[in-house]
């Protein structure tokens, strides 16, 4: 898509809370444990580092993480705290894995008002759905059809709202940008 993460950040920064929905990288087709024991592939791996430096660098790393529990959601955290370091609090969750979307309504919620910025890693079509029902009317419509599409490995929506996590409902996030891996590349 060639979209500019200079720009993104600078229109995030017009927000109190950002909100960062990613999908797990690159991964292998099959895993020893089934879906749940999948894990990166090289590239994957080089994804999800380019993820965290390109955020890192515009300031956009979370202060949060909400992430799922299978192996490849772990291992893109993992590869993505390398360049974030300690500060950000994360909580691994077997709901992000097997919940469907109400566990990402459940992971806002619990949210403390200290945390403006969150990301949520998780999987298709999760994601991508639970993306379309946080967007608010004033996101660009071309970005939600896109994400009619689904989410691709490592991609990231970018939220924006001045409310806590804690008090967002449906269509509460304005859908500043959808980051494919390419974008940080």
């Amino acid at each position: 898509m060639g979209t500019s993460l200079k720009k993104v950040a600078k229109k995030a920064k017009d927000y109190k809370y950002v909100l960062l929905v990613m999908r797990h990288a690159k991964t292998e087709p099959f895993g020893d444990g089934g879906d749940a024991g999948r894990e990166l592939t090289d590239k994957g791996r080089k994804q999800a580092k380019a993820v965290a430096k390109g955020l890192a660098a515009h300031k956009m790393a979370p202060t949060r993480i909400a992430c799922s529990s299978a192996t490849r959601a772990r291992q893109t955290c993992d590869r993505m705290l390398k360049v974030f370091g300690d500060d950000p609090k994360v909580d691994y969750r077997q709901s992000l894995y097997e919940g469907g979307v109400q566990s990402v309504f459940d992971e806002l919620a619990q949210t403390k008002e200290k945390h403006r910025e969150l990301l949520v890693l998780g999987h298709e079509p999760t994601v991508s759905i639970a993306c379309q029902w946080l967007a608010s009317s004033e996101s660009d419509a071309t970005l939600l059809e896109l994400l009619n599409l689904g989410m691709s490995p490592a991609s990231l929506a970018v939220f924006g709202s001045n409310e806590p996590f804690n008090q967002w409902q449906l269509h509460s996030g304005e859908l500043i940008a959808l980051l494919t891996a390419k974008d940080f590349e």
